[in-house]
């Protein structure tokens, strides 16, 4: 991977391919490594980024909390230093979040975005709860015991088994997460605000990708916006991780999309 510093701080990112620029960014306890199973074939048709987030991979994590906002601009600082001045957006579930404030400040620089197991709507009471345990669980107990009882939730329950190497995978990749970098995020995630509007009134191509069977952002809360700028894909017997359950389906969705710009 190569490495810029934006503002200070250190991205990772990975850069293949050429023909029309297209970023995916991962999501919460993941990297770039997320998508290895789709950048190869979508790497033959188009020139891929893949960046580690900040708190992530091989980026800096700082001490403190983040914010959304500062991660959208990590990204925005990247792809200048690059030289990328058109391209589209397609963010995985914390990914999705960076993406809607990139989409709500930077629009002019996007042909188009896409949110994947992700939505527009900010936590819940519930959930903002649930992201102060998950800072209390990685400070106290470690982010491997966190990534453990995380990833499982993250698949559908029929793929557990099947796709055991899969999960087995995507809690290495967790396991990389400095522990500082994803208490800071969860603190970003806990305060990101309500895009929803972002999403209906952006005058841009929108892919909305939904798993069929996602316990953590179910369908409806990502098809939130509608009209025909809208275009939506529901990947079958997928949960929150179609990257790793149905890597081919959501290739095939992507390069659709992208071929329509």
């Amino acid at each position: 991977m190569d490495k810029a510093t934006i503002n200070g701080t250190v991205i990772a990112y990975d850069d293949r391919g050429e023909g029309d620029v297209l970023v995916l960014l991962h999501g919460f306890c993941g990297s770039s490594a997320y998508f290895e199973r789709i950048v190869p074939d979508l790497s033959k048709e188009f020139r891929v980024i893949t960046p580690d987030l900040r708190g992530h991979g091989l980026s800096d994590a700082p001490m403190g909390a983040y914010t959304i906002e500062q991660m959208a601009d990590d990204i925005n600082g990247l792809l200048d230093t690059l030289g990328v001045s058109q391209y589209t957006l397609i963010g995985h579930s914390l990914g999705g979040y960076v993406t809607l404030s990139l989409v709500q400040r930077y629009a002019s620089q996007l042909k188009g975005f896409g949110l994947l197991h992700s939505t527009g709507y900010p936590d819940s009471e519930e959930a903002k709860e649930k992201r102060l345990k998950a800072v209390s669980t990685i400070q106290a107990e470690g982010i491997t015991t966190f990534v453990d009882g995380l990833v499982p939730g993250l698949f559908a329950k029929d793929n557990l088994e099947k796709l055991a190497s899969e999960v087995t995978r995507v809690k290495e990749i967790g396991y990389r997460t400095p522990p500082q970098g994803a208490a800071g995020v969860a603190m970003a995630m806990r305060e990101r605000p309500d895009r929803t509007d972002v999403m209906s009134a952006a005058a841009l191509p929108l892919l909305l990708i939904a798993g069929e069977n996602d316990a953590v952002i179910p369908a409806e809360k990502t098809f939130t916006a509608k009209g025909s700028h809208v275009t939506e894909a529901v990947i079958p017997g997928a949960g929150h991780m179609s990257m790793y359950e149905a890597p081919e389906k959501l290739t095939e969705v992507i390069t659709a999309f992208m071929k329509q710009l």
